[in-house]
């Protein structure tokens, strides 16, 4: 065969993965884990389906192996035969290979998560002696920040910082539970692998419980046969705290205190500051969603409670079982003597047996006492129970104190101290429960209650369920505390009546000012107008009474939450990063002017049309100022197991949150923002004006809104039992705008467009490029030195690389205008030519190679999965009422949501 004959051959399977692996230069170990997890998930597929399952599931992962991996020549070729085969499959049949792509991309994120913690934990520890501290850590933030502003100044900052995670439970984790669990499950098992290295007879047992994991997770089914309620997400969310966040919080601050001490950690006090503060909005956020009640409000806040009341107490009993110190050697101080004192005379028949179990041992005896007082705070038992976390953390510190006094410096300030970290974090409350509600509810409630009357018992249920839902705040900060529950967020807060009413609605409910909660309004900014227009309406809410009171209360901190995902989807993606940056900027300068100290709340989700990415970078291309070492942000859906599932992980990406948010505020950093800011602040109107044209041209053009349900799974994607919120606020294809930004994200991004992170990019890049002579060279200029540029083209760059252009096409396809799907395609194309030239990748993500090579190790069997479901969507596409058509109908729903919850673990993000 001449060599021009072997060029116009198609590659093998063979050749395909050798080509893939010299791209993605995956690490050794990770290779050999995914082979390893997806040889068992064949063995088992092969027990459980027989040869011809396999043999299936083999012949289409071959062909979209070699489709990937081959050029444009051959692409489509191999593309059109690997969908020839799928037209081959019955639906039964479809429906087993779309389960088994689906078990492969959890084996092979459970393998690259673990990679991630193997990574982390061979990078070794940024506290440790001697070594330099590791990149991206709070050690290294710090040594970073004193070069600019002094070690004093440095520590200062430190000591001052706050991070602000809120968990929300938006309908974005298509995930199970029980999947979940087992995925964990499997990954306990290769870590035990990895770090024991076993081999005969012990490698052998832990193989058998790696394909015992695997066969549960094939049989698990992977869709919930019924939507979460309400609580089952608070369930969730709890879940977390349990399993990872109670320790790891604790763990963070051990090793910052160990950095900060360094030879005198663990005998000096420790200085450490718990910097972390949890909050939640599952069980508060009723915008929306008529499940969330005052009654599971009230619920989701007992159940916090609890748990963290369960955590405290077990923690106070382990610290008491190893204080074994006497009396002789370890005296009590007169502090904790007079502390006994107290605690024997509210129970004295638990002290007995405190004194039984613990003679000669005071400081026992008093930690058993604690633990006796916290699981009394939990049963409500008002003789013995603790009134605040306040009151806890005072007699923690006493017998710290008491310990330190006597020469226990090492048992005051080890495990103990850790319980004393938890307390200050976790409070009695857990996290803090955010509640938010629409204007627009709060506007007709009040309304009514003026035209009828509060007592009236005409009031509609909706008015009655608005005051219930103070009420229940009301009585969670009195049982929990003011740390509890005191803000509420307005939704689409548009005019200063907005936030009023929250203070009006409170008065109505609470006359009497002593009963009255303490509360604090905070606008959400969604919309673009409503950005324009934020510091007029904050303006105004200065002048309001209440806010002036509370200022004088709280050393006038303000609040301010912005909305990443309906401004996107109000003008596109690049007008609402840059209304965004313009809107924090003005904010930032408002605040500077009436002495607030500002917290921006980002209300941000896990994909990148909706403000996802990485934290810590969008972190660095702030407004200078408008951080000033505070972070607030949403972790949503998925984002939340990702982020926060590990602990290893978890940590880590505290530690990065936190050292960008100190070097957010370095004085080099701001002031390159600045520069780069007016510098380029033409090449931002420019940008702004013609991406917004060009995105108003595609969706407000005549018939959108029916062709983008036809072309993407957006009406089936509503069938998914993913959340207890609604995917709609009463919509109808017909319009937009009541369709909320998690499913315009979730359905572009199934489709392999993700048009919402990326639509009008490209033609406002070449439009200004060609408008002048060195336009191209500006724009490049502007990659190197302008932050936010820099960062919104990376977020691009990661969202062309999960794109596909030919199976995007066969999902444009669906629909009957060739029109808009010209148009997508058109600026698809022009996006990732004019990215490219402007980053210099050959392809997108070439720079950053770890995260390309996770997009690649899975994007072939993607493909796969969505040839299955573009044949199901034309399914169910086509007009046929027959009675044969209609029975066919429910199995090809079926088939289109596994393929959906497959793609989104392949993809690693829904909305």
């Amino acid at each position: 065969m001449t060599t021009k004959e072997k060029a116009s051959q198609p590659i093998t399977e063979t050749q395909a993965l050798d080509r893939l692996n010299v791209r993605m230069s995956l690490p050794e170990q990770l290779r050999d884990d995914t082979r390893y997890l997806g040889r068992l998930l064949g063995q088992i597929l092969q027990e459980a389906g027989g040869q011809d399952l396999l043999d299936d599931v083999e012949n289409l992962r071959s062909l979209s192996i070699r489709a990937y991996a081959e050029d444009a020549q051959h692409r489509t070729a191999l593309l059109n035969e690997a969908a020839a085969l799928v037209e081959t499959f019955s639906v039964e049949r479809a429906d087993q290979i779309a389960r088994a792509f689906t078990c492969y991309f959890h084996l092979a994120n459970v393998a690259e998560e673990f990679h991630r913690v193997r990574v982390v934990r061979a990078t070794g520890d940024s506290s440790a002696l001697g070594d330099p501290p590791v990149d991206e850590s709070i050690p290294a933030a710090v040594d970073q920040l004193a070069e600019e502003v002094g070690r004093e100044e440095a520590l200062k900052r430190l000591s001052e910082i706050e991070f602000r995670p809120v968990l929300t439970a938006h309908p974005t984790e298509a995930r199970r539970r029980a999947v979940s669990r087992a995925l964990r499950r499997i990954s306990d098992i290769l870590s035990t692998r990895d770090t024991l290295h076993p081999s005969g007879t012990r490698a052998a047992e832990l193989e058998r419980h790696l394909l015992a994991e695997i066969d549960i997770l094939w049989r698990t089914a992977p869709l919930r046969l019924a939507k979460p309620t309400v609580m089952d997400e608070v369930k969730n969310a709890v879940n977390v705290f349990n399993t990872t966040l109670f320790d790891t919080f604790p763990d963070v601050y051990r090793r910052l205190d160990d950095w900060l001490l360094g030879e005198k950690a663990g005998v000096a006090k420790p200085v450490a500051q718990p910097f972390v503060k949890l909050g939640t909005w599952i069980g508060g956020d009723r915008d929306g969603n008529p499940n969330v009640t005052a009654d599971i409000t009230m619920r989701a806040a007992r159940l916090a409670s609890a748990n963290a009341l369960n955590a405290l107490e077990a923690q106070t009993r382990a610290v008491a079982k190893k204080i074994t110190v006497s009396d002789i050697d370890t005296p009590p101080s007169d502090g904790l003597l007079a502390l006994w004192g107290h605690l024997r005379q509210i129970s004295s028949g638990t002290a007995e047996g405190a004194i039984h179990d613990s003679p000669g041992e005071p400081h026992r005896a008093v930690m058993i006492m604690i633990a006796a007082r916290i699981a009394a705070t939990r049963e409500r038992n008002a003789d013995l129970a603790y009134r605040t976390a306040e009151k806890l953390e005072d007699d923690l510190r006493i017998v710290q104190e008491s310990l330190v006094n006597a020469g226990a410096s090492r048992t005051a300030y080890g495990q103990l101290q850790r319980l004393v970290w938890q307390v200050q974090t976790f409070g009695f409350h857990l996290a803090e429960l955010e509640v938010r509600q629409h204007s627009q509810v709060h506007a007709e409630a009040l309304a009514e209650i003026h035209e009828k009357g509060i007592n009236s018992w005409s009031l509609t249920d909706r008015t009655r369920e608005v005051l219930d839902t103070f009420r229940a705040l009301g009585a969670v900060q009195s049982r929990y505390g003011v740390r509890a529950a005191r803000r509420f967020i307005v939704s689409f807060t548009q005019a200063p009546e907005h936030l009023a009413a929250v203070y009006q609605l409170a008065e109505l409910v609470f006359p009497d000012p002593a009963d009255r909660p303490v509360m604090d309004a905070i606008p959400l900014f969604e919309t673009f107008d409503d950005l324009e227009n934020s510091v007029n309406i904050l303006d105004a809410m200065l002048t309001m009474p209440q806010v002036q009171k509370r200022l004088s209360e709280n050393g006038r901190r303000v609040e301010v939450m912005l909305g990443y995902s309906d401004s996107s989807k109000d003008v596109g993606p690049v007008s609402a990063t840059l209304a965004l940056f313009s809107a924090q900027a003005r904010i930032t300068a408002w605040a500077k002017k009436h002495s607030i100290t500002l917290t921006l709340f980002h209300g941000r989700g896990g994909s990148l049309g909706r403000g996802g990415g990485p934290a810590n970078r969008a972190l660095m291309a702030q407004p200078p100022g408008s951080v000033d070492g505070r972070f607030k942000l949403t972790e949503q859906g998925e984002v939340i197991l990702a982020r926060y599932g590990d602990p290893t992980i978890a940590g880590r990406h505290i530690e990065q949150v936190a050292a960008a948010t100190l070097l957010a505020g370095a004085p080099s950093v701001e002031k390159r923002t600045a520069e780069a800011a007016k510098k380029f602040a033409d090449v931002a109107e420019a940008l702004d004006a013609s991406s917004r044209t060009r995105f108003h041209e595609l969706v407000r053009s005549e018939g959108f809104p029916g062709w983008f349900a036809q072309v993407t799974p957006l009406e089936e994607i509503g069938m998914l039992a993913i959340g207890s919120r609604p995917a709609k606020r009463g919509l109808s294809v017909n319009s937009l705008d009541d369709l909320r930004a998690i499913p315009w994200v979730f359905s572009w991004s199934q489709a392999r467009i993700n048009l919402a992170g990326w639509y009008g990019l490209g033609t406002s890049l070449k439009e200004f490029a060609e408008s002048r002579e060195d336009g191209l060279e500006i724009l490049q200029d502007a990659f190197r030195t302008w932050p936010l540029f820099n960062t919104m083209l990376d977020n691009v760059e990661m969202s062309l690389a999960k794109i596909d252009e030919r199976i995007a096409e066969m999902y444009l396809d669906l629909g009957d205008r060739p029109d808009l799907a010209a148009l997508v395609m058109e600026e698809m194309a022009l996006t990732r030519d004019w990215v490219l030239k402007i980053t210099g990748d050959e392809w997108p993500l070439e720079s950053r190679r770890v995260l390309s090579r996770a997009i690649q190790l899975r994007a072939p069997y993607i493909d796969a999965l969505s040839l299955i479901q573009v044949r199901a969507l034309r399914a169910l596409r086509k007009d046929d009422s027959s009675e044969a058509a209609l029975v066919a109908r429910e199995s090809w729903q079926h088939l289109l949501l596994l393929t959906v919850n497959g793609v989104s673990a392949g993809l690693q993000n829904t909305g």
